[in-house]
Order: C-alpha cells, then sequence, then structure tokens
C-alpha cells in the first residue's frame, strides 16, 4: 500500500506527471498545424484530415468509458506505464506511416490511451497527494497545457521544418520513453484503492459511480467543457477574420495566451486549497462570463487590444478544469478513483468534441472570411456557464456515498 507522499517528493512526482501529459498534448495539438503538409503529402481532402483530427478525441471519449471496468484493478503505477508504453508505440508508428489509413488507426490508438493517461494521472495525484495540496498538485500537472503552447508546438513545427512531418512524431516518442523509464524508476506503486473494497463496490461498482452525489460531477465537467469549447475552436478565424489581425499575429497572441496559462495554473491551484475548490471554480465561472461576452462581440482592434483580452479569456477559460478536477477527485473513494475519472475524461471529450459541432452548426463564414453569428455563440456560452453554476451548487449539497469519505 502506498501512503501520501511528502512535500519533497512530491515536487519531481509531479513533474514527472506534467511531463506525461505534455508530450500526449504535444501529440495532439501537433497534427492541427502539420495539416496542410499531410494533406499534400497523402492527397487527402480537408474532411478526410478533419476525421483524422477527430480520431483522436473520439478513442480517447470511446476507451474512457472501457476504463470503468478494469482501471481500479490493478496497480496505478503499472497501469499508466502500460497504457503510456503503447501511446509511446503509437506515436512512434505516426511517424513510420505509409498511408493515410496507417497514419489513422495509429492515431486511434494514441488518442485511446491518451484519455486512460490523463485519468490515472489524477487518480495518482488524488491517492498520493493529501488533500490540502491537491489543487496546486493539479495546477502544476495542468501547467503542460500552457508549456504545450508556448514551447511545444513551435518547437515541433521548427523539427518539422528540418525533417520533414514525421520528425515531430519521432521526437515526441524519444521524448516520452525518458519520461517512461524515469516513471519506472522514481515513482512509487499505487496500490491504497486495491486494500479491502466494500462488498458493494465489489459487486457493483456501477451503481455506486451513478450515485447523485458523484454522477454530478461528470455532469458539471461536461458543462464546463462544453462552454469552453464552443468558442475556442473558432477564436483564430475570428481573429483574423473579425478583428483584423493578420496571420503572423496570431503566432504571438497564442504565445502570450499560452504563458498567461502557465503561470495562472499554480495560481489557480493555490487557491483552491486555500479557499476550496468549489469557491474557486464559482468564481472563475461567474468571472469567464465577461471576457466571453466581451471578446465575442469586440470590434475591430488594434493587436495589444485584442491580445489583452484573449490573454484574460485563456487564463481564465483554461484554468476552470482545475478546480473542477480537484473538486470532484475528492468526492470519490480510491477504490473506485481511476474508473470515475476515466468516465470523466470521456465526458470532457465527448463535450469538446460536441460543442465545436454545434457552434460550427450555428457560425456561418461571410464572403470575406468574418464569422457570422460568432457573438450569439458567446451568449451561449455563458448561458451553458450559468447552468454550470447551478450544477455546481447542487453538487456541493449532493449526498457523497459513505465510502466517498475526503481523501
Amino acid at each position: 500500500m502506498s501512503a501520501p507522499v511528502t512535500p519533497r517528493q512530491e515536487r519531481p512526482l509531479l513533474w514527472l506527471l506534467a511531463a506525461v501529459q505534455f508530450t500526449h498534448l504535444m501529440d495532439f495539438m501537433l497534427v492541427m498545424p502539420l495539416g496542410p503538409e499531410l494533406m499534400r503529402v497523402f492527397d487527402i481532402s480537408t474532411a478526410r484530415f478533419g476525421a483524422l483530427v477527430s480520431a483522436y478525441t473520439l478513442a480517447s471519449a470511446v476507451m474512457g468509458v472501457s476504463g470503468l471496468f478494469w482501471l481500479d484493478r490493478f496497480d496505478r503505477k503499472r497501469a499508466l506505464l502500460t497504457l503510456y508504453g503503447v501511446f509511446i508505440a503509437a506515436t512512434l508508428a505516426c511517424g513510420l506511416a505509409r498511408s493515410p489509413t496507417e497514419l489513422l488507426v495509429a492515431r486511434m490508438l494514441a488518442g485511446a490511451c491518451a484519455g486512460l493517461m490523463g485519468a490515472g494521472v489524477m487518480a495518482i495525484i488524488g491517492d498520493l497527494v493529501p488533500a490540502e495540496r491537491r489543487g496546486r498538485a493539479i495546477g502544476t500537472v495542468m501547467a503542460s497545457l500552457g508549456l504545450s503552447a508556448v514551447a511545444g508546438v513551435p518547437l515541433g513545427l521548427g523539427i518539422a521544418s528540418r525533417l520533414g512531418w514525421r520528425g515531430p512524431f519521432w521526437c515526441i516518442g524519444a521524448l516520452a520513453a525518458c519520461v517512461w523509464l524515469c516513471l519506472l524508476w522514481r515513482m512509487p506503486p499505487v496500490r491504497q484503492h486495491l486494500a479491502g473494497p466494500a462488498v458493494g463496490e465489489r459487486r457493483n461498482p456501477l451503481a455506486l459511480l451513478a450515485a447523485p452525489g458523484l454522477a454530478l460531477g461528470w455532469l458539471l465537467t461536461f458543462s464546463v467543457v462544453f462552454s469552453s469549447f464552443l468558442l475556442i475552436p473558432y477564436l483564430g478565424a475570428y481573429m483574423v477574420g473579425n478583428l483584423g489581425l493578420r496571420l503572423e499575429d496570431l503566432s504571438w497572441v497564442y504565445l502570450c495566451g499560452g504563458l498567461a496559462t502557465l503561470f495562472s495554473a499554480r495560481l489557480v491551484g493555490q487557491l483552491a486549497d486555500r479557499h476550496g475548490p468549489a469557491r474557486v471554480l464559482g468564481a472563475l465561472l461567474v468571472g469567464t462570463m465577461v471576457p466571453h461576452v466581451v471578446f465575442t462581440h469586440l470590434s475591430p482592434s488594434p493587436l495589444p487590444v485584442v491580445m489583452g483580452v484573449f490573454i484574460v479569456f485563456m487564463a481564465m477559460t483554461s484554468c476552470r478544469a482545475i478546480p473542477t478536477l480537484a473538486l470532484v477527485t475528492a468526492r470519490v473513494p480510491p477504490s473506485l478513483r481511476g474508473r470515475y475519472l476515466a468516465v470523466n475524461m470521456a465526458a470532457s471529450d465527448a463535450a469538446s468534441g460536441l460543442s465545436a459541432w454545434m457552434s460550427g452548426l450555428w457560425i456561418a463564414t461571410a464572403p470575406q472570411g468574418a464569422l457570422v453569428g460568432f457573438g450569439q455563440v458567446g451568449w451561449m456560452a455563458v448561458g451553458v456557464t450559468a447552468l454550470s453554476l447551478c450544477i455546481l451548487w447542487t453538487f456541493g449539497r449532493s449526498a457523497v456515498p459513505a465510502t466517498a469519505a475526503a481523501t
């Protein structure tokens, strides 16, 4: 059985877990800027390339649901190493693909592992990091999103310009292999969830997971992510087509947004530990309504103005996941935590895909490239955020299963 780690042991463990998240985020994000080259090399249409991108998240969502039935049956270290090993093999296979079909299969396999890896990482944090430091720990790991945007994608594109489109996949695979070896060496076994589950959990874990006190957590995660991804996939097109930015300006805008996310993630994690994740999440939900409305109704403006509003938008919106994860993780007993977070990750993936598809149906593109209806989608995001506040309030008042004592 594994005991909670000390603050001294915690830091290297969190950096390793952040490295796991960084490599899979890099693997996911790199395909989009490589799109023109992949379409040229494999002679595929835009629609087929879109399927190549969406296959990653769809496979992650499907595999996340399957993790409900087995993820808590093994040592979490062994499960993470196995999933991460398959992910590394799939990433290297992307670099070796000779046809679009081979690349699609490799992307699906990588995505299928990535979702469960994310659930495993959060379950390990929930098991090893005490509740009073858990928000900061999740913030540290979630900062990998900002790091991948700031350094990872530009570096990957630089590698692609020198070694071709296959180069970034090989480099990510090599980096991930080094992280895998460090995990094998430094991370302790994580087995406390295997010690004596209650009879009811052993017979029917689905019944406990479906209890209102826990199922509302999935709905909360879904709504928080849904409101974000109504807007996020179309921000680049909106800034160019509606706000008058040049394409070359976008790299600087996203660089600053990534830096803001990188630093705000740690701050939000600390605030969640100090004031409680529910209060911090509620404040962020209320606070993000303003930038959502302001940004989606902004008139053509100078670059510093657009960049300033974008930084506030990304810093607040991206960090809402931190108190959400801290809150739902604390509500789940260790013996069910991995399976619960696997489905929670599937809910997040499904929300991002469905919301992007839904807002795409609402938005039209004018002949000059401007997005028509983006302001109305901004109000939709505010409405879903208000719904998230109601779910948060209900989730806080719902009964917790007896086995889900705060840990």
